[in-house]
């Protein structure tokens, strides 16, 4: 694989190879090096197209630095297409990346598929549109004024769509289908994914045969678990199996010209409830504001009462020919008293989208991924919260010029007061602490950013965690992305730490960091770390920004204390869990095989090998104090390790492996039919291996079929790389150790031992522990010999087996079930785990959660100022709705919410600590916890408890160092006992 295609592995997953392919033969032009166009042309470049050229015939000033993230104090005065062009070069080595200081002309133009106009007056708007759409040439309008931003994008007359959504198409397993006008077909499964007017096609059908060959056809959807087809009603009789998988519909698209648009816009994209009428306004109040420019030569000032009375009376007059009902004259006010502002969230969150636009017109030109925005006008809704003190006057030599002409200087204070906690500097990370230097957070006097991520850098990385740099892998991400937006803003006061958040890191993260902040960001990868973090800031009163992206889809989401509701519980359970009954016998997806073929790797690999050498020194005496069945596993793994079945060279790794091939694709199948035969009925006469039960059939070894090979090559090496042994990829070497590895004949088991007393149990572990006890300790294990070497799967080295491992295992097993296979680029994302991302969902999402962060700031106390954001870049989905209130529970006939507590300082006025019967004497309580522990229960005899200090009973109870401060849980005698205690307000108890 090329280092192309590794430092694009995050868009690959997205995109897939195809589209990437094409994108990369594109041309693009960005004009306009500020703010916005330097965020487009990040984001492109980091796509992977062929070539992007950036012009600009401008010189930088100071109202540039408040968000363009390429410029430094030595470029004032300088072209800025020339000043970043080395550092957008450095962005992606692939992409040729030229400057271009001269202007716009159609000559120029001619050269590139896709062009990109930002900071462009109207006039050059439409004269290009115009010859671009002749031409076709594909068009992106993208602009930014203070806190409003429109996108305008032009495809040309027509072209069809062949993936509208990007979605990777969905499938349902059949259960039934009747014989009927229409069929109706039933799945196992409780949500076919499928809708109305979906077209899907029907394979391995048994019975209904007909169906196979069908073709795609259009269904109804009936219910969560059904659908009507075709006629049945001639087709022989349903018996068993099927699959219904969708058929993606092809979409034409037709486009006007911007002059025409202008006019009759054919989209309006509403991205907040309920503001209709300000979307409306804004259309004509971008026409007026170029009008302003080219009548008085600027733009408007900063609370200038008489500019925002001229375009006011400028959007009047367009609107006598667009004759809106309603024209929202407040709005055109907000954004003349703003429009000279540069804000980079704003930017961000524009860029994000347009520069999506590009990517899609750059595979659009050529495969037709994705479905394509006509015409967006945005309007980000914070027009109503803005303060009223702002600077009379615009220039004043800083950085933040173009901030404080919408905030004021009094803000900006204030930003660079903040203390703030980042929770990961990855994509999102990045995103966010580029928007922290460009705004000036925790820059001034007193304030200060505290970044936290245990990870490094590797290279699937650096297509989306801009700030970080092909010599930057094997580094820390924290570290590195603290020392970029250093560079960004000199100012930058942060740290940057390496710690995983969680139970254990709470010495470092305790009471005083968190009372010490005036907020958390949170830009982590996992529900679980989320939702602790979220614990963690409703403990301590603190707000959180938190955002998450999923290829195209992001979110964000502002949680404010006593104001809205927080992040919320991790929900029981998972709807991607997949039972274990499935991995082990009954799979019928390639995402139960990849699963199974990852579990295996971890026990083969890793966890063996972790039991042998946690038990290396002593382990036979401490492993016997486990208890029997823990035992018992952990011996098995140390006699696998040192006994008879530790390889003494290269030639018993590929006997082994050899041997379990054997035992996995050929043994065990064969047993698990022995058991179920393929004619196997049910205790109601059904057939056994019928719906998602797939009957399955061994597999043959054949040292000329390369899975097989495969799979022997990859187990053989990571067998011997947990005990010390160098392998070799040489398959003809391999091949001629295998003639000479010995297979026992399999016989199946006549009796299988289902259900077992609890005395047999106990009796065969008892013999078995004996008979390990004897072998393990005559003669004496050396524990030098013990030590293995545990493997850590890695998704990102091509070079260590990992995934060949896992595609081979996969696919063989794929093969027993007759599960279609995966590729290796399919495998990689489904066992790595892998979350799809692209730098465009994530500097959008990131622009969305600091547009939130100025409200925090200014401290705005109203539910209706905040929102939550929903975007998918795919299919031109933008919403931003109001977050909801917390949830309120009444006890004791008080109401509270979540973020209420009982709030007790441990230190009584005798300057000791408080016992448990003093805390008890505060609050009335049947039952006092902390975490799952229980510290008072009065139905229990816990009356020697009272007497002690509160630290000395949690340290009796839950065998830990007390810390400072003990979050607790208590419930009231009025509850009923099958009430719900987590909704109790915590007693919050703090030593003093």
């Amino acid at each position: 694989m090329s280092q192309c295609d590794l430092d694009l592995k995050g868009i690959l997953y997205v995109l897939g190879h195809e589209a990437m392919r094409r994108m990369g033969t594109a041309n693009v032009l960005i004009a306009g090096m500020r703010g916005l166009g330097v965020e487009i042309a990040k984001n492109v470049i980091l796509s992977g197209v062929k070539s992007v050229t950036v012009q600009d015939e401008g010189l930088a000033e100071w109202m540039d630095f408040s968000s363009q993230f390429f410029l430094l104090a030595s470029h004032l005065g300088q072209n800025r297409a020339l000043s970043s062009l080395s550092q957008l070069s450095a962005l992606n080595p692939h992409v040729h990346v030229n400057a271009h200081t001269g202007p716009l002309k159609e000559t120029l133009l001619q050269q590139f598929q896709v062009v990109v106009l930002t900071d462009s007056s109207l006039d050059d708007q439409q004269r290009f549109g115009t010859f671009c759409h002749s031409n076709g040439i594909k068009l992106i309008v993208a602009d930014t004024k203070g806190l409003c931003g429109q996108l305008f994008c032009d495809f040309g007359e027509e072209f069809e769509v062949l993936d509208a959504d990007g979605e990777t198409p969905a499938s349902a397993m059949i259960d039934h289908i009747t014989k009927a006008d229409p069929g109706v077909v039933t799945c196992f499964e409780q949500r076919h994914g499928f809708v109305d007017g979906s077209t899907v096609s029907l394979s391995e059908v048994c019975g209904m045969t007909k169906l196979n060959s069908y073709g795609p056809v259009d269904i109804k959807v009936l219910g969560p678990d059904s659908f009507s087809i075709c006629d049945t009603s001639s087709f022989s009789e349903y018996e068993k199996g099927g699959v219904a998988t969708e058929v993606k519909k092809s979409k034409i698209l037709q486009f006007k010209p911007l002059d025409e648009a202008l006019v009759d816009p054919e989209l309006l994209v509403m991205t907040d409830y309920g503001k209709m009428t300000k979307h409306q306004t804004l259309h004509l109040a971008f026409q007026a504001l170029h009008g302003f420019v080219k009548r008085v030569g600027r733009l408007p000032l900063p609370r200038s009462q008489s500019d925002a009375e001229l375009l006011v009376a400028m959007v009047t007059e367009l609107n006598k020919v667009s004759q809106l009902d309603q024209l929202d004259e407040g709005v055109v006010q907000s954004l003349s008293f703003t429009a000279c502002g540069d804000l980079a969230p704003v930017n961000a969150f524009i860029g994000g989208l347009a520069a999506q636009e590009v990517m899609k017109e750059a595979m659009f030109y050529l495969s037709g991924k994705f479905s394509i925005g006509m015409c967006w006008w945005i309007f980000i809704p914070y027009l109503s919260a803005l303060t009223t003190a702002l600077l009379s006057l615009l220039q004043r030599g800083s950085r933040y010029d173009g901030q404080t002409a919408v905030f004021g200087s009094g803000f900006q204070e204030r930003l660079g007061e903040q203390k703030y906690f980042l929770v990961g500097a990855g994509a999102i990370g990045c995103e966010l602490l580029k928007n922290f230097a460009l705004i000036g957070l925790g820059a001034g006097e007193g304030g200060h950013i505290t970044v936290t991520d245990m990870d490094s850098i590797e290279r699937s990385n650096l297509n989306r965690q801009f700030l970080f740099r092909s010599q930057d892998i094997g580094r820390q991400k924290s570290e590195v992305a603290a020392q970029a937006v250093r560079v960004m803003n000199p100012n930058m006061n942060i740290t940057a730490h390496q710690n995983h958040l969680d139970p254990d890191s709470e010495q470092v993260y305790g009471h005083t960091f968190f009372m010490g902040l005036d907020g958390v960001a949170a830009a982590l990868d996992n529900v679980e770390a989320r939702v602790y973090l979220d614990g963690r800031c409703v403990q301590h009163q603190r707000p959180m920004l938190e955002g998450g992206t999923l290829g195209s889809k992001g979110h964000s989401l502002v949680v404010v204390p006593h104001l809205t509701e927080s992040y919320g519980p991790a929900k029981t359970g998972s709807q991607n869990a997949i039972p274990l009954c499935t991995l082990k016998n009954f799979p019928h997806r390639i995402e139960h095989t990849l699963q199974w073929a990852r579990d295996q790797f971890e026990g083969l690999y890793k966890q063996a090998a972790e039991h042998v050498n946690l038990d290396s020194a002593g382990f036979l005496e401490r492993t016997l104090g486990r208890g029997e069945a823990e035992a018992l596993e952990v011996l098995e793994c140390v006699w696998g390790g040192v006994g008879g079945q530790r390889p003494q060279g290269w030639e018993d790794c590929v006997g082994w492996a050899r041997r379990q091939w054997e035992t996995l694709y050929n043994n065990d199948i064969a047993q698990l039919l022995h058991c179920f035969p393929s004619d196997q009925l049910t205790s109601s006469g059904l057939p056994f291996w019928s719906g998602a039960k797939r009957c399955p059939h061994p597999l043959t070894f054949d040292p000329s079929n390369t899975t097989h090979m495969d799979y022997v090559v990859a187990a053989a090496n990571l067998y011997g790389q947990i005990y010390g042994i160098v392998g070799t990829r040489d398959c003809s070497a391999i091949r001629s150790i295998l003639e000479r590895v010995h297979i026992p004949a399999f016989t199946p088991k006549s009796t299988v031992k289902i259900h077992l007393t609890d005395k047999e149990m106990e009796e065969e572990r008892e013999s078995r522990l004996d008979e390990l006890q004897k072998k393990l300790s005559s003669p004496p294990v050396n524990s030098a010999a013990l030590q293995m070497h545990p493997i850590d799967f890695e998704k990102d080295d091509d070079n260590n087996f990992h995934i060949d491992y896992i595609v081979a295992a996969s696919n063989l097993r794929a093969e027993n079930y007759d599960i279609p296979t995966a590729d290796r680029h399919k495998s990689k994302l489904i066992a790595g785990r892998i979350i799809p991302a692209i730098a465009t969902t994530t500097a959008a999402v990131a622009g969305l959660m600091c547009v939130e962060l100025y409200k925090l700031v200014q401290g705005h106390r109203k539910i209706s100022s905040y929102r939550s954001g929903y975007i998918n870049l795919a299919v031109q989905y933008c919403v931003l709705s109001e977050p909801l209130g917390p949830q309120r529970f009444t006890v004791a006939g008080k109401e509270y919410s979540l973020w209420d507590d009982f709030l007790v300082y441990g230190r009584c006025d005798r300057g000791q600590e408080m016992t448990l019967g003093e805390l008890l004497l505060h609050i009335k309580i049947t039952g006092l916890f902390y975490g799952n522990a229980v510290l008072y229960d009065v139905g229990s005899n816990h009356t020697e408890r009272l007497v002690k200090s509160v630290s000395d009973v949690v340290s009796l109870v839950t065998k830990i160092e007390v810390p400072q401060h003990l979050h607790m849980l208590e419930m009231f005698p009025s509850f009923a006992e099958d009430e719900d205690c987590e909704t109790v307000p915590p007693i919050r108890y703090l030593f003093r």
